[in-house]
């Protein structure tokens, strides 16, 4: 079949998938109250230059096929995950799509070609780097071409684009298994991270991605979002890796300089809802040295980065003071532009969507550089950190009335989302009043929120300190919860400031001052078994901000936290025998990330 043939026959299925979806999404099972549907924002296949480099030769067919339960070779090993995923969005780099169809695609024109057989013939990562350093990295740093001589131009990039959508149709069964037509654009510039991944609602997507290549600035990626929006398609993005920024995603001015104004922040909140808050290469969330008085805030801070690309951290790096900063910028200019919902996902590049179970990661996420326990004990990930200091990475879940494409990008964009460090444990909350102290069933609890109040993702608009009705709910296989926090931030007298309530425990350990008696629930060092025994399977209740001000702005954000479980790295020690330094840990308190609500003044 001719090049021009296969095209011609993709453009047939993109003129009538529409049609199809739409029925299809129509008979799905519906619940006005909501599922929470768990899945992967963020998944390299070989279709990702940098995977590829790697030895990951796996295509967005393989990483749904996984996605759905079925087990893949990777790395070398057959894997699996234990639970299927409700959707997923595969987002491979937009920047060498190129080059992955030559490569990828035998009798493709420069699949022959010496340099690309030399890319998928090198033996070892050591070589693969040489030649990605050789033929991209260099003549980029020097200004040239960061294309090598086997790319086939605008054409190949298209090709793979839609190979990339045939899979995402083929496998999308409304009700059933969600797929989202989505990619990564990635910059970086002077080691800065200011990538974003990009998601489009439906099969109306345009017949190229928008790369780097073309515009390593944000604000260039938004005024090509713009165009595709003038032109009917639904977009948005979402960023990640805030921890790598070098201080510059929440930035006092643009990346060409110019102080935030209205327009910027204003075109910046339309075109970002959501923001990671993690992922395999650390928790964005916060970090003890900048928030001390955080008990919880040691968790996967992946501070290893900070030997790697001048990544030294910063407290304008992280999620909590993002959210800060916006409602600062929301007094001082009337918009807030970091006003994020939270997701989570594990920028795996072995095209193994949300394969996040500790107890699991033996084939680990990034190819060669650490798909074995002895690997993984003593190597680096080239240009980031330790590999001992990386994680299996993390989920999102989204409230939506239905597992469809629609229904979930909707529910995205409206920021009813929230996030897990793995684990499939559920929070909502909703910010009113008038909520009952207790409630005769789940479903009553959720539709008096409803009623009473709004979302997480929402404003709170009351006149009164607002109440907040908190819900969470254990993962079936996990442990129990241990329990519900709420972060509130707020902007005064020009200063940006936070605080962490307990609101809700297990058994009786919330005191009266607010305090809470620690929970004695060690792991089985020898076995990585958590405790069964304490805890609570669910929380919920009803707290109220004893220190309010309708002068103030504020956002509010609930954190749950289940009992102690393993880490990967002592499934490692355990299982194949090897040995990782003494200040690597062992186990961990994994956790969820309720999307914030917000009290604005303007």
């Amino acid at each position: 079949m001719t090049h021009a043939r296969l095209l011609t026959l993709i453009g047939g299925v993109l003129a009538a998938s529409p049609l199809i979806a739409q029925t299809s999404e129509a008979d799905a099972p519906a619940n006005p109250l909501k599922e929470a549907y768990f899945g992967e924002e963020h998944v390299h296949t070989g279709v990702s230059m940098d995977a590829f480099i790697a030895g990951n030769r796996l295509t967005p067919d393989d990483a749904y096929r996984f996605a759905k339960g079925e087990e893949i070779m990777v790395n070398g090993s057959l894997h699996k995950i234990k639970r299927p995923l409700d959707f997923v969005a595969v987002t491979d780099h937009s920047e060498f799509m190129g080059e992955a169809y030559s490569l990828m695609n035998a009798g493709a024109p420069g699949y022959d070609d010496e340099i690309a057989v030399a890319f998928r013939t090198a033996p070892d990562l050591e070589t693969a780097l040489g030649l990605y350093n050789q033929y991209v990295l260099i003549p980029l740093a020097g200004g040239g071409d960061p294309h090598p001589a086997f790319f086939q131009g605008e054409e190949a990039i298209k090709s793979t684009w839609q190979k990339n959508f045939e899979a995402t149709e083929t496998h999308y069964a409304p009700g059933t298994f969600t797929t989202i037509h989505a990619y990564e654009w990635t910059s970086a510039p002077g080691g800065s991270n200011q990538h974003r991944n990009v998601f489009f609602r439906d099969t109306n997507v345009p017949d190229l991605p928008f790369s780097s290549n073309e515009g390593d600035d944000p604000e260039q990626l938004w005024a090509w979002m713009q165009t595709q929006r003038d032109d009917g398609k639904k977009v948005f993005a979402i960023p990640h890796n805030s921890n790598e920024s070098k201080g510059l995603l929440f930035a006092e001015a643009s990346l060409t300089g110019v102080p935030i104004g209205k327009d910027y922040a204003e075109t910046r909140a339309s075109m970002e809802p959501l923001i990671e808050m993690m992922q395999v290469k650390g928790n964005s969330e916060v970090i003890p040295n900048f928030w001390p008085n955080d008990e919880f805030a040691d968790f996967e801070n992946a501070v290893s980065i900070q030997q790697f690309s001048g990544r030294g951290f910063v407290k304008e790096n992280f999620v909590r003071y993002g959210l800060g900063r916006g409602i600062k910028y929301n007094a001082e200019i009337g918009v807030n532009p970091f006003k994020y919902g939270f997701v989570g996902g594990t920028d795996n590049h072995n095209g193994t969507p949300s394969n996040v179970e500790e107890d699991n990661y033996t084939v680990g996420s990034h190819g060669y550089a650490d798909q074995t326990a002895e690997i993984r004990s003593t190597s680096v990930l080239e240009g980031e950190m330790l590999i001992s200091d990386a994680n299996p990475g993390a989920l999102t879940a989204v409230w939506a009335v239905s597992n469809t494409r629609g229904a979930i990008w909707d529910s995205m964009l409206a920021k009813e989302t929230f996030a897990t460090s793995g684990p499939r444990m559920k929070v909502r909350v909703f910010a009113g009043q008038g909520f009952a102290d207790s409630y005769d069933s789940y479903d009553a609890l959720v539709t008096d929120g409803y009623a009473k109040g709004v979302p997480m993702g929402g404003d709170y608009t009351g006149t009164k300190a607002p109440q907040f009705l908190v819900w969470a709910m254990k993962d079936p296989i996990g442990p129990n919860l241990d329990r519900i926090q709420i972060i509130k931030g707020w902007y005064e007298d020009g200063e940006m400031k936070d605080i962490v309530y307990d609101v809700v425990a297990s058994g009786d350990r919330l005191q009266a001052d607010g305090s809470v008696t620690p929970i004695d629930a060690p792991i089985d060092m020898s076995t990585g078994a958590f405790n069964p025994d304490k805890g609570d399977p669910e929380l919920a209740g009803v707290w109220t901000d004893p220190q309010w001000d309708p002068q103030v702005e504020a956002f509010y954000y609930a954190r749950v936290l289940q009992l102690p479980t393993a880490r990967w790295t002592l499934y490692d020690e355990l299982r194949d025998g090897v040995t990782y330094a003494e200040d690597v840990k062992r186990e961990l308190v994994e956790r969820a990330w309720a999307s914030p609500i917000w009290y604005e003044v303007n």
